[in-house]
C-alpha cells in the first residue's frame, strides 16, 4: 500500500462552490419516526442534513458549476475538461451525467467524464483532471471543471440508517481549476496524495453474490449489512491498520510535496471528512494528532457526509468563508470505499 503523490504546483482554483438545497431533514424527526435510535443520533451528531427533494442530482451539479464559473468571472467555452463524481443513483440507469452537465453549463467544446469512486470520488476526478491538464503542456490557459453531485432519497437510500457511523446529506460542489495558476486564483492546489487499500473492498460486498440488477438483494442500500458480513469473517483490525498507516501516509507525503513540515507556521488546519462525530473521534483524530500539529476541523456538522463531495466541500468553505490568511496552508482529507484515502494541500495566495 503506496501513496501516489502527484506535484501541482502550476495549478490554481480559481473558485469553489458548495451548492446546497434549501430544504432540510432533522435528527430528531428521524428519531421520532423510528428511521433512528436516539442514540445513534448523539454518536452522530449532526441535528440536520440538507435534502434535495425533487432536485435531481445532476442539476444540482449544474448549480454549483454556474456558481464557480460566476466567481471566477469564467467562460464555460473555455473549460478544457468537465469531470463528474458520484456516490448514489444519478436519475438514469445507462447514461452520462458528466455529458449532461457540459452541455447544461455550455462547455461545448470540453471533454466530459464520470468519476464513481464512490465517497473518494471528488479527489479523483480532481486528480485525473489535473493530470490531463498539466499534461497539455506550455501554452496558453487550460481549465478544468470538477464537480460531485448526490441525492441519497427512498426509496433506494435511507440517509440516516443506510450505514454505519454516517449520516448523509444532499449537495453539490464544483471546482474550477486553471494551468497555469494566475494572481487571481482564490487558492493554489499544492499537492494531492491518494492511497489504496483494495483488500477492503469486501467491507461493501459482504457475502452477497453478484446481482443482475441494482436492489435485487434488498430494496434498499444497506452497507451495514455489507460490514456486518465482512467483520464476522475478518474482524475489525484489518481496516483500522489500512486506515492508520493510510492517512499516516497521505498526510506525510502530501506536506512534503507541498514542501511543508507537519509543524510548519503556515499550516492553518486540517479539514476531516464529514463523518458523524464518533467516527471522527475514534478513527480520524487520533492518528491525525499523533502526526500533525494543527487544528482539526469539522465543517460537516450541520451537512452530513456528501458522498463523492466532502473533500471539494472543504475546499470551498476553506476558499469563501476566508479561513485561510494568506501564505497559510490547508490539509483536506477524504475516504471512501474500496478502500481509497486521499489529501489535499491547498493554500492561500501570499
Amino acid at each position: 500500500m503506496g501513496a501516489r503523490p502527484m506535484r501541482t504546483d502550476a495549478i490554481g482554483i480559481a473558485a469553489g462552490e458548495l451548492w446546497l438545497p434549501p430544504g432540510r431533514e432533522l435528527a430528531d424527526a428521524a428519531v421520532r419516526e423510528g428511521r433512528l435510535r436516539a442514540r445513534d443520533a448523539r454518536d452522530l451528531g449532526h441535528p440536520e442534513v440538507p435534502d434535495a427533494g425533487d432536485e435531481a442530482a445532476p442539476d444540482m451539479a449544474v448549480h454549483a458549476a454556474l456558481g464557480a464559473l460566476k466567481q471566477a468571472g469564467a467562460d464555460a467555452e473555455d473549460l478544457d475538461v468537465v469531470c463528474h463524481a458520484w456516490m448514489y443513483y444519478q436519475g438514469h440507469d445507462l447514461w452520462s451525467p458528466a455529458h449532461y452537465i457540459a452541455d447544461r453549463i455550455g462547455a461545448r467544446r470540453a471533454f466530459p467524464v464520470g468519476v464513481q469512486q464512490v465517497c473518494n470520488g471528488g479527489p479523483a476526478g480532481v486528480e485525473l483532471t489535473a493530470a490531463r491538464l498539466l499534461a497539455a503542456g506550455p501554452g496558453g490557459t487550460r481549465w478544468g471543471l470538477v464537480t460531485t453531485a448526490d441525492r441519497f432519497t427512498a426509496p433506494g437510500f435511507d440517509r440516516w440508517a443506510g450505514d454505519y457511523g454516517v449520516a448523509y446529506g444532499d449537495a453539490a460542489t464544483a471546482l474550477l481549476l486553471r494551468v497555469p495558476a494566475d494572481p487571481a486564483d482564490a487558492l493554489l492546489l499544492r499537492s494531492i496524495v491518494t492511497a489504496a487499500a483494495p483488500e477492503l473492498e469486501g467491507m461493501h460486498r459482504g457475502a452477497d453474490p453478484f446481482a443482475r440488477a441494482a436492489r435485487t438483494h434488498r430494496d434498499r442500500v444497506d452497507m451495514r449489512a455489507t460490514k456486518r458480513a465482512y467483520l464476522r469473517e475478518h474482524g475489525q483490525d484489518p481496516f483500522l491498520l489500512a486506515n492508520r498507516r493510510s492517512v499516516t501516509t497521505i498526510a506525510a507525503t502530501a506536506l512534503r510535496e507541498a514542501g511543508l513540515a507537519p509543524d510548519d507556521p503556515r499550516l492553518r488546519c486540517a479539514v476531516l471528512p464529514r463523518f458523524g462525530r464518533k467516527t471522527l473521534d475514534a478513527v480520524w483524530r487520533p492518528v491525525l494528532a499523533g502526526c500533525l500539529r494543527t487544528e482539526l476541523l469539522d465543517l460537516g456538522t450541520t451537512t452530513g457526509h456528501l458522498g463523492a463531495g466532502d473533500a471539494l466541500a472543504g475546499v470551498a468553505e476553506l476558499a469563501w468563508q476566508g479561513i485561510l490568511a494568506p501564505g497559510e496552508a490547508a490539509l483536506v482529507f477524504s475516504a471512501g470505499a474500496g478502500f481509497t484515502w486521499s489529501c489535499l494541500v491547498v493554500q492561500a495566495r501570499s
